[in-house]
């Protein structure tokens, strides 16, 4: 079973990317070129290329469907989640709505390090992630409006950029695993202490490496159980030393196949992540999805509470903690909410398209 997000596959363990449910069109892959695509560190790279998924018709209403940090568009075909939302009947029904999943810079098959570049690669961030799917919907595939926007963990993040960088694009915004709030507290803190670790192994070499840094898969490891799994659920599953202890092993066991350098860059483009400035700014209508036990995004702060109440056309809906739940990765199986999405498309006023 592969993992929603390819670098912590040991740690996602509810969400597969091999299986697509039979009952939607079959995806189709495309390429688009962003020509003299600028960065925000004023770096110009002549020909960005951005990999994309699609299903359904292109005369279908558009969903745009974001992905988290290390995954792809494949990574969001899982049945837990395309399989709970993308079939006949289900909210985001493919034969009604022309689903767009792209590769985020960095990520899949789109221009990343791995590519050749390796650290002369531009240093990206997450809103030059949002400005390349901007371009690759609205010039590439010639989208102008969007009837939904979707995103997961990274692509919640993402999801708030887009209604507060394009506020007249969509109708809807469903953040998932996401808070606006900067990027900070033990979330920057774990990631930093990742990096660092892959950045300080000598196997590593500034970027040059011949082989896979050795302390790379602990550090994954260490992140990954620290961040995403679930209170309730690691009880459940490791009741005991020994049950602990097989888990931890059999996650070192699990081969590491991200690239260095594409890991680093994609977990760093985070760290000047701060959509809490301008969320009056969003018009669409805003469906917040989290989970109790969000390792990342832990409600019991009161930031986003209070974030909330500054998104006129917002509400939150917070997934009870139990032991079906995965903490951070809650929000990859969409039983949990497939229901009040279906509820916002009902309600969201259609906005120009």
């Amino acid at each position: 079973m592969r993992a929603f997000c390819t670098a912590l596959s040991a740690v996602l363990l509810s969400i597969s990317t091999a299986a697509v449910a039979a009952d939607y069109p079959s995806p189709k892959q495309g390429d688009w070129i962003a020509k003299d695509f600028k960065f925000h560190t004023g770096e110009v790279m002549p020909e960005l290329r951005l990999h994309y998924t699609t299903i359904g018709d292109p005369i279908g209403q558009p969903v745009l469907v974001l992905h988290g940090t290390g995954g792809s568009g494949a990574s969001m075909l899982s049945p837990s989640f395309a399989g709970e939302l993308f079939g006949a009947g289900q909210p985001l029904d493919a034969a009604k709505y022309y689903i767009i999943i792209p590769d985020s810079i960095g990520h899949g098959k789109s221009s990343k390090p791995s590519d050749g570049m390796k650290t002369s690669f531009p240093k990206y961030d997450y809103d030059d992630m949002v400005e390349a799917q901007y371009r690759l919907v609205t010039e590439g595939l010639g989208v102008k409006h969007l009837r939904l926007v979707i995103g997961n963990s990274m692509g919640g993040m993402h999801t708030w950029l887009w209604g507060e960088k394009y506020p007249k694009v969509m109708d809807a915004l469903i953040p998932m695993a996401s808070q606006p709030t900067e990027m900070a507290s033990r979330n920057w803190m774990l990631r930093r202490i990742m990096l660092d670790t892959i950045r300080n192994d000598p196997d590593y070499n500034g970027g040059n490496y011949t082989s896979q840094p050795r302390m790379m898969k602990y550090a994954i490891t260490a992140y990954g159980i620290a961040s995403i799994g679930g209170t309730l659920a690691y009880q459940s599953q490791a009741p005991t030393a020994a049950k602990a202890d097989k888990i931890v092993d059999d996650r070192l066991a699990t081969p590491i196949t991200a690239d260095a350098n594409d890991f680093v860059y994609q977990w760093e483009s985070s760290h000047d992540y701060n959509a809490g400035e301008k969320l009056e700014q969003i018009e669409a209508a805003l469906l917040l999805i989290n989970s109790a036990d969000d390792e990342r995004n832990p409600p019991e702060t009161g930031i986003t509470d209070a974030a909330m109440k500054r998104v006129k056309n917002g509400k939150l809906y917070l997934i009870p903690a139990s032991t079906e739940t995965r903490g951070h990765g809650t929000t990859g199986n969409a039983k949990f909410y497939s229901e009040q999405v279906r509820q916002l498309l009902q309600t969201a006023p259609q906005r120009t398209r």
